[in-house]
């Protein structure tokens, strides 16, 4: 018997799309933003896990302070 598929994962299932406007801002603008729990802000050199949650919002900043991507994963 063949195994069933897993389901696939829901797009956009930590809502980065409601997040793209962040793109090109200054990092600094966070701070004064709300952000559901465990969600990432991760710099240039920061360590993560490289555990996948579609769930998860992580945004992303380069060296010159500027967010970069806002992704789920």
């Amino acid at each position: 018997m063949p195994a069933e598929p897993l389901p696939d994962a829901v797009p956009d299932a930590c809502r980065a799309s409601a997040h793209q406007g962040l793109v090109g801002q200054p990092v600094a603008v966070l701070g004064a933003m709300t952000f559901p729990i465990g969600t990432r802000q991760i710099g240039p050199d920061d360590a993560v896990t490289a555990d996948f949650r579609p769930d998860r919002l992580n945004i992303e900043y380069g060296r010159t302070g500027r967010i970069e991507k806002v992704s789920c994963y």
